[in-house]
């Protein structure tokens, strides 16, 4: 079928077109208020979401003859008149497939609810695979995960390191040899699904936005992987940035005398706190390993001061293997109070994230849960 510009339909197609946006932005409105605020009547969600209760009771109809929501019964307190039937979520009414590469030299997956609740987990090892070996891999193991799942999909997340577009093109991912990759179009052919392809910080911080403690103001998010990246929720949307870049914190040199990165510049924070790296360092170190994690985390803190102090954050969040980024805050914490002014550091905080392991897997759920309902 051949794409026509909307200057080019009749008045009446665009009346159609724009009924169906309409219709689907209030699906987006009601789910939205139900995985934010629980089960509903249907008057309560014509007076949350402003729109009428014939509106209402129209689209929960639809939902429920979808599965996506059921009838609760009434609510248990007394009221005058007609009790209200309550609607809530099926949170198994479909399943979504989520695919980390961000973890060391595995492919990570999971099989999640809508509430990002894994129903079932696996891995396989990478062994070095990069370029059109890494992308067999990730199309065979999507695959494995799809069969396995026992409810109807809404889609597949793949969450991987790199600069990725919000199409799902991996503009440059060194690690993975992957560079102008249509991935998210590839694997929608061969799997036959709605795919999403983002960058492993960013999907974290939608994890941690949309399942975890998502605290006030904006949310920056590290992820410390086999690089080091950062995702930055402000006012509910996802920062891209210019060319899909932003968050490539790992990249911003620290000093300048420092190991060569494998950008090819020398210094590069992700030097200092990649995985690998950093345990490379710590093993080396015997006896002197607090000294690495003290230094590694005086360099974060350094690098996010500036990012701290323009955007006013309240907190910043480091999400990657436990062990790590426990002590990395506490000391990333002091450098920012360190290099900030007395009003931004004064309730300031570096935590890790609540999502724990999880946190990729669950942010994948919510890209698929924002592309394919509308739900943020």
């Amino acid at each position: 079928m051949s794409w026509r510009s909307p200057t080019s339909r009749s008045p009446r197609e665009r009346i159609k077109l724009d009924r169906a946006d309409s219709r689907r932005h209030h699906r987006s409105m009601l789910l939205q208020e139900l995985f934010a605020a629980g089960p509903a009547s249907r008057a309560d969600l014509a007076r949350s979401s402003g729109l009428t209760r014939v509106t209402v009771s129209d689209l929960v109809a639809e939902l429920l003859a979808e599965g996506l929501v059921e009838e609760l019964g009434t609510p248990t307190e007394s009221r005058v008149g007609k009790p209200p039937t309550m609607v809530g979520l099926v949170a198994d009414a479909k399943h979504v497939v989520a695919i980390d590469l961000s973890v060391d030299d595995q492919v990570a997956g999971a099989v999640l609810t809508l509430e990002g609740q894994v129903v079932l987990r696996d891995a396989r090892p990478r062994d070095g695979r990069t370029g059109a070996d890494a992308v067999a891999l990730v199309r065979e193991f999507a695959a494995d995960l799809i069969a396995r799942s026992s409810r109807p999909l809404l889609g597949v997340a793949v969450a991987t390191p790199g600069v990725v577009t919000p199409d799902g093109v991996v503009l440059d991912a060194p690690n993975l040899g992957w560079h102008d990759l249509h991935l998210a179009e590839d694997l929608a052919a061969a799997l036959d699904l709605p795919v999403y392809v983002a960058n492993d910080a960013n999907t974290a911080v939608m994890g941690e936005f949309v399942f975890g403690s998502r605290g006030e103001g904006g949310l920056l998010l590290l992820r410390l992987s086999t690089g080091l990246g950062a995702g930055l929720v402000i006012n509910g949307a996802l920062l891209h940035g210019q060319g899909g870049a932003a968050g490539e914190i790992g990249h911003v040199q620290v000093d300048p005398d420092g190991p060569l990165c494998g950008c090819g510049r020398p210094g590069c924070l992700e030097t200092y706190l990649a995985v690998p790296r950093l345990r490379r360092e710590l093993a080396a170190a015997g006896a002197g390993a607090d000294a690495v994690l003290a230094d590694a985390g005086a360099r974060l803190g350094q690098a996010l001061a500036p990012v701290v102090a323009t955007l006013n954050l309240g907190e910043v969040v480091l999400s990657g293997p436990a062990d790590l980024v426990e002590p990395l805050a506490r000391v990333a914490e002091q450098a920012v109070r360190d290099r900030v002014m007395p009003v931004s550091a004064q309730q300031f905080v570096v935590r890790t994230s609540s999502l724990g392991d999880d946190g990729v897997l669950a942010g994948a759920t919510g890209v698929v849960l924002a592309g394919e309902l509308g739900v943020s």
